[in-house]
Protein backbone atom coordinates (compact mmCIF):
# COMPACT_ATOMS: atom_id res chain seq x y z
CA UNK A 1 0.00 0.00 0.00
CA UNK A 2 1.35 3.43 -0.97
CA UNK A 3 0.56 6.71 0.75
CA UNK A 4 0.97 10.31 -0.37
CA UNK A 5 3.69 11.51 2.02
CA UNK A 6 3.58 15.09 0.72
CA UNK A 7 -0.14 15.21 1.46
CA UNK A 8 0.45 14.06 5.03
CA UNK A 9 3.22 16.64 5.53
CA UNK A 10 0.98 19.42 4.26
CA UNK A 11 -1.93 18.25 6.40
CA UNK A 12 0.19 18.05 9.56
CA UNK A 13 1.73 21.48 8.91
CA UNK A 14 -1.71 23.10 8.72
CA UNK A 15 -3.40 21.02 11.39
CA UNK A 16 -5.18 22.50 14.36
CA UNK A 17 -6.16 19.37 16.35
CA UNK A 18 -9.27 21.13 17.66
CA UNK A 19 -10.45 22.47 14.31
CA UNK A 20 -9.91 20.40 11.17
CA UNK A 21 -11.44 23.14 9.03
CA UNK A 22 -8.26 25.22 9.35
CA UNK A 23 -6.52 22.77 7.02
CA UNK A 24 -7.01 23.14 3.28
CA UNK A 25 -6.96 19.34 3.03
CA UNK A 26 -10.37 17.80 3.78
CA UNK A 27 -10.28 15.32 6.66
CA UNK A 28 -12.99 13.14 8.17
CA UNK A 29 -12.75 11.69 11.67
CA UNK A 30 -13.80 8.03 11.73
CA UNK A 31 -12.74 7.04 15.26
CA UNK A 32 -10.65 7.67 18.36
CA UNK A 33 -8.17 5.64 20.35
CA UNK A 34 -6.70 6.40 23.77
CA UNK A 35 -3.57 7.93 22.17
CA UNK A 36 -4.59 8.49 18.56
CA UNK A 37 -7.25 9.89 16.29
CA UNK A 38 -8.33 7.96 13.19
CA UNK A 39 -9.36 9.78 10.04
CA UNK A 40 -9.51 9.83 6.25
CA UNK A 41 -7.77 12.43 4.12
CA UNK A 42 -8.87 14.22 0.98
CA UNK A 43 -11.88 11.99 0.40
CA UNK A 44 -9.76 8.84 0.02
CA UNK A 45 -11.94 6.13 1.55
CA UNK A 46 -9.45 3.33 0.87
CA UNK A 47 -7.04 4.40 3.64
CA UNK A 48 -7.41 5.51 7.26
CA UNK A 49 -4.68 7.33 9.18
CA UNK A 50 -3.86 7.02 12.87
CA UNK A 51 -2.07 10.15 14.11
CA UNK A 52 0.24 9.67 17.11
CA UNK A 53 1.88 12.93 18.33
CA UNK A 54 3.91 11.26 21.08
CA UNK A 55 7.59 11.71 20.38
CA UNK A 56 10.25 14.26 21.31
CA UNK A 57 12.73 13.15 18.62
CA UNK A 58 12.68 11.39 15.28
CA UNK A 59 14.78 8.61 16.80
CA UNK A 60 12.01 7.90 19.34
CA UNK A 61 9.45 7.71 16.53
CA UNK A 62 11.69 5.40 14.49
CA UNK A 63 12.15 3.08 17.49
CA UNK A 64 8.40 2.97 17.96
CA UNK A 65 7.90 2.23 14.26
CA UNK A 66 10.37 -0.67 14.50
CA UNK A 67 8.53 -2.01 17.56
CA UNK A 68 5.23 -1.67 15.71
CA UNK A 69 6.57 -3.67 12.78
CA UNK A 70 7.90 -6.41 15.03
CA UNK A 71 4.59 -6.62 16.89
CA UNK A 72 2.65 -6.94 13.63
CA UNK A 73 4.99 -9.68 12.41
CA UNK A 74 4.57 -11.56 15.68
CA UNK A 75 0.77 -11.35 15.51
CA UNK A 76 0.95 -12.78 12.00
CA UNK A 77 3.21 -15.55 13.28
CA UNK A 78 0.52 -16.32 15.86
CA UNK A 79 -1.96 -16.79 13.02
CA UNK A 80 -3.83 -13.46 12.96
CA UNK A 81 -4.79 -11.60 9.80
CA UNK A 82 -3.82 -7.90 9.67
CA UNK A 83 -4.77 -5.24 7.10
CA UNK A 84 -2.14 -3.72 4.82
CA UNK A 85 -0.41 -0.72 6.36
CA UNK A 86 2.32 1.88 5.93
CA UNK A 87 4.20 4.17 8.35
CA UNK A 88 5.34 7.77 7.98
CA UNK A 89 7.09 10.18 10.39
CA UNK A 90 6.57 13.96 10.31
CA UNK A 91 9.04 16.34 12.00
CA UNK A 92 8.30 19.99 12.77
CA UNK A 93 10.61 22.97 12.72
CA UNK A 94 8.73 24.46 15.67
CA UNK A 95 8.81 23.00 19.17
CA UNK A 96 6.11 20.44 18.53
CA UNK A 97 6.09 16.65 18.93
CA UNK A 98 7.37 14.38 16.19
CA UNK A 99 4.28 12.65 14.79
CA UNK A 100 3.98 9.05 13.63
CA UNK A 101 1.25 8.35 11.08
CA UNK A 102 0.05 4.79 10.65
CA UNK A 103 -1.81 4.40 7.36
CA UNK A 104 -4.02 1.34 7.30
CA UNK A 105 -6.14 -0.24 4.62
CA UNK A 106 -9.72 0.83 5.29
CA UNK A 107 -12.60 -1.60 5.62
CA UNK A 108 -16.33 -0.95 5.19
CA UNK A 109 -17.85 0.38 8.39
CA UNK A 110 -20.68 -2.15 8.33
CA UNK A 111 -18.16 -5.02 8.38
CA UNK A 112 -16.64 -4.10 11.74
CA UNK A 113 -17.72 -6.72 14.24
CA UNK A 114 -19.28 -4.26 16.70
CA UNK A 115 -21.52 -3.10 13.83
CA UNK A 116 -22.14 -6.55 12.37
CA UNK A 117 -23.75 -7.80 15.58
CA UNK A 118 -26.60 -5.34 14.94
CA UNK A 119 -27.34 -6.61 11.43
CA UNK A 120 -26.88 -10.36 11.95
CA UNK A 121 -29.40 -12.80 13.35
CA UNK A 122 -28.65 -13.75 16.95
CA UNK A 123 -27.27 -17.16 16.06
CA UNK A 124 -24.94 -15.59 13.47
CA UNK A 125 -23.89 -12.87 15.91
CA UNK A 126 -23.01 -15.59 18.42
CA UNK A 127 -21.03 -17.39 15.74
CA UNK A 128 -19.13 -14.16 15.06
CA UNK A 129 -18.30 -13.78 18.76
CA UNK A 130 -17.13 -17.39 18.79
CA UNK A 131 -14.80 -16.72 15.86
CA UNK A 132 -13.36 -13.64 17.60
CA UNK A 133 -12.79 -15.76 20.73
CA UNK A 134 -10.93 -18.33 18.60
CA UNK A 135 -8.73 -15.62 17.08
CA UNK A 136 -7.88 -14.34 20.55
CA UNK A 137 -7.09 -17.88 21.68
CA UNK A 138 -4.50 -18.14 18.90
CA UNK A 139 -2.37 -15.55 20.70
CA UNK A 140 -2.41 -17.52 23.96
CA UNK A 141 -1.70 -20.77 22.16
CA UNK A 142 1.31 -19.00 20.63
CA UNK A 143 2.37 -17.74 24.06
CA UNK A 144 2.34 -21.28 25.45
CA UNK A 145 5.20 -22.09 23.09
CA UNK A 146 7.15 -18.82 23.29
CA UNK A 147 6.81 -17.73 26.95
CA UNK A 148 8.93 -16.62 28.82
CA UNK A 149 11.21 -15.55 25.98
CA UNK A 150 8.26 -13.88 24.22
CA UNK A 151 4.69 -13.08 25.22
CA UNK A 152 2.06 -11.29 23.13
CA UNK A 153 -1.03 -9.37 24.25
CA UNK A 154 -3.93 -7.63 22.54
CA UNK A 155 -7.18 -5.74 23.08
CA UNK A 156 -9.83 -8.18 21.90
CA UNK A 157 -13.03 -6.11 21.97
CA UNK A 158 -15.32 -6.41 18.94
CA UNK A 159 -14.53 -2.96 17.52
CA UNK A 160 -10.94 -4.13 16.92
CA UNK A 161 -12.02 -6.87 14.52
CA UNK A 162 -13.31 -6.56 10.98
CA UNK A 163 -14.83 -9.19 8.70
CA UNK A 164 -13.58 -8.92 5.14
CA UNK A 165 -15.55 -11.90 3.91
CA UNK A 166 -17.04 -15.17 5.02
CA UNK A 167 -14.49 -17.93 4.83
CA UNK A 168 -14.87 -21.66 4.33
CA UNK A 169 -17.98 -23.25 5.75
CA UNK A 170 -19.56 -21.06 8.41
CA UNK A 171 -16.42 -19.29 9.63
CA UNK A 172 -15.76 -15.59 9.17
CA UNK A 173 -12.55 -14.22 7.67
CA UNK A 174 -11.50 -11.87 10.48
CA UNK A 175 -8.78 -9.20 10.60
CA UNK A 176 -7.34 -7.56 13.72
CA UNK A 177 -6.88 -3.79 13.32
CA UNK A 178 -5.75 -2.44 16.72
CA UNK A 179 -2.01 -2.68 16.15
CA UNK A 180 -0.98 0.92 16.88
CA UNK A 181 -0.12 0.18 20.53
CA UNK A 182 2.30 -2.78 20.46
CA UNK A 183 1.90 -5.00 23.50
CA UNK A 184 4.51 -7.70 23.95
CA UNK A 185 7.20 -8.78 26.37
CA UNK A 186 10.61 -10.30 25.86
CA UNK A 187 11.96 -12.29 28.79
CA UNK A 188 9.21 -10.72 30.94
CA UNK A 189 10.28 -7.18 29.98
CA UNK A 190 7.56 -4.95 28.48
CA UNK A 191 8.74 -3.62 25.11
CA UNK A 192 6.30 -0.73 25.12
CA UNK A 193 7.43 2.36 27.01
CA UNK A 194 4.47 3.04 29.32
CA UNK A 195 5.50 6.68 29.65
CA UNK A 196 4.59 7.18 25.99
CA UNK A 197 1.05 6.10 26.75
CA UNK A 198 0.88 8.86 29.37
CA UNK A 199 1.55 11.60 26.82
CA UNK A 200 -2.17 11.94 26.13
CA UNK A 201 -2.97 12.23 29.85
CA UNK A 202 -3.20 15.63 31.59
CA UNK A 203 0.10 16.53 33.21
CA UNK A 204 -1.52 17.02 36.62
CA UNK A 205 -2.87 13.44 36.52
CA UNK A 206 0.13 11.53 35.23
CA UNK A 207 1.64 10.78 38.64
CA UNK A 208 -1.67 9.30 39.81
CA UNK A 209 -2.18 7.22 36.66
CA UNK A 210 1.42 6.05 36.81
CA UNK A 211 1.08 5.06 40.46
CA UNK A 212 -2.37 3.47 40.57
CA UNK A 213 -3.58 2.50 37.10
CA UNK A 214 -0.89 2.16 34.43
CA UNK A 215 0.47 -1.23 35.45
CA UNK A 216 -3.01 -2.72 35.91
CA UNK A 217 -4.24 -1.43 32.54
CA UNK A 218 -1.25 -2.84 30.66
CA UNK A 219 -1.13 -6.14 32.55
CA UNK A 220 -4.75 -7.00 31.92
CA UNK A 221 -4.10 -7.40 28.20
CA UNK A 222 -1.77 -10.30 29.04
CA UNK A 223 -4.48 -12.12 31.01
CA UNK A 224 -6.76 -14.23 28.83
CA UNK A 225 -9.68 -14.04 31.25
CA UNK A 226 -9.43 -10.24 31.39
CA UNK A 227 -9.33 -9.99 27.59
CA UNK A 228 -12.41 -12.20 27.30
CA UNK A 229 -14.09 -10.22 30.08
CA UNK A 230 -13.52 -7.05 28.06
CA UNK A 231 -14.90 -8.77 24.95
CA UNK A 232 -18.12 -9.72 26.78
CA UNK A 233 -18.37 -6.48 28.76
CA UNK A 234 -18.23 -4.30 25.68
CA UNK A 235 -21.51 -5.82 24.53
CA UNK A 236 -23.08 -3.45 27.08
CA UNK A 237 -21.50 -0.50 25.29
CA UNK A 238 -22.64 -1.85 21.93
CA UNK A 239 -26.20 -2.18 23.31
CA UNK A 240 -26.29 -5.94 22.78
CA UNK A 241 -26.38 -7.06 26.39
CA UNK A 242 -28.75 -9.83 25.30
CA UNK A 243 -25.73 -11.56 23.75
CA UNK A 244 -23.67 -11.53 26.96
CA UNK A 245 -24.87 -14.89 28.36
CA UNK A 246 -23.97 -16.59 25.06
CA UNK A 247 -20.62 -14.74 24.98
CA UNK A 248 -19.81 -15.94 28.50
CA UNK A 249 -20.63 -19.51 27.53
CA UNK A 250 -18.42 -19.20 24.43
CA UNK A 251 -15.35 -17.81 26.21
CA UNK A 252 -15.69 -20.27 29.09
CA UNK A 253 -15.13 -23.06 26.59
CA UNK A 254 -11.63 -21.59 26.20
CA UNK A 255 -11.12 -20.66 29.85
CA UNK A 256 -12.16 -24.11 31.03
CA UNK A 257 -8.67 -25.38 30.27
CA UNK A 258 -7.23 -23.08 32.93
CA UNK A 259 -10.15 -23.58 35.33
CA UNK A 260 -10.94 -19.87 35.76
CA UNK A 261 -14.43 -19.34 34.38
CA UNK A 262 -16.19 -16.04 33.72
CA UNK A 263 -19.51 -15.15 35.36
CA UNK A 264 -22.16 -12.55 34.56
CA UNK A 265 -21.31 -10.78 37.82
CA UNK A 266 -17.64 -10.54 36.71
CA UNK A 267 -18.67 -8.95 33.42
CA UNK A 268 -21.14 -6.48 34.99
CA UNK A 269 -18.62 -5.32 37.58
CA UNK A 270 -15.84 -4.99 35.03
CA UNK A 271 -17.91 -2.92 32.60
CA UNK A 272 -19.17 -0.51 35.27
CA UNK A 273 -15.66 0.11 36.59
CA UNK A 274 -14.12 0.41 33.11
CA UNK A 275 -16.81 2.85 31.99
CA UNK A 276 -16.22 5.09 35.00
CA UNK A 277 -12.43 5.07 34.57
CA UNK A 278 -12.47 6.02 30.88
CA UNK A 279 -15.29 8.56 31.30
CA UNK A 280 -13.36 10.35 34.05
CA UNK A 281 -10.13 10.14 32.05
CA UNK A 282 -11.78 11.70 28.97
CA UNK A 283 -13.33 14.46 31.12
CA UNK A 284 -9.92 15.37 32.52
CA UNK A 285 -8.42 15.38 29.01
CA UNK A 286 -11.11 17.86 27.96
CA UNK A 287 -10.30 20.05 30.96
CA UNK A 288 -6.61 19.86 30.07
CA UNK A 289 -7.41 20.85 26.47
CA UNK A 290 -9.50 23.82 27.66
CA UNK A 291 -6.77 25.06 30.01
CA UNK A 292 -4.06 24.82 27.37
CA UNK A 293 -5.99 26.31 24.47
CA UNK A 294 -8.32 28.85 26.14
CA UNK A 295 -6.37 29.98 29.19
CA UNK A 296 -2.69 29.42 28.36
CA UNK A 297 -3.23 29.99 24.61
CA UNK A 298 -0.95 27.08 23.79
CA UNK A 299 -1.38 24.06 21.54
CA UNK A 300 -3.10 20.82 22.53
CA UNK A 301 -1.86 18.07 20.26
CA UNK A 302 -4.59 15.48 20.66
CA UNK A 303 -7.98 15.26 18.98
CA UNK A 304 -10.79 14.44 21.40
CA UNK A 305 -14.29 13.08 20.92
CA UNK A 306 -16.75 15.95 20.98
CA UNK A 307 -14.02 18.57 20.57
CA UNK A 308 -13.47 18.40 16.82
CA UNK A 309 -15.07 20.96 14.51
CA UNK A 310 -15.70 19.63 11.05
Amino acid sequence: MEINKDLIKQFEKQLNPQNLNESSIPAKIVGFGEISAIFQLNGNEDVVYKRMPLFKTKNEAENYAAMYREYCDLLKDAGLNLPNDELFIVEHEKKRPVVLYIAQENCPENMFCHNLIHSLKNEDAELLIEQVAKEIQKVWDYNKVTTPSLELALDGQLSNWVCKSKGNGSEYDLYYIDTSTPLYRKKNVEQQNPELLLQSAPGFLRWMIRLFFLSDVMNRYYNLKEVYKDLAGNLYKEQRSDLIPAAIEIVNQHLGAIGDLLTLKDVEKYYKEDKIIWSVFLSFRRIDCFIKTKILFSRYEFMLPGKIER
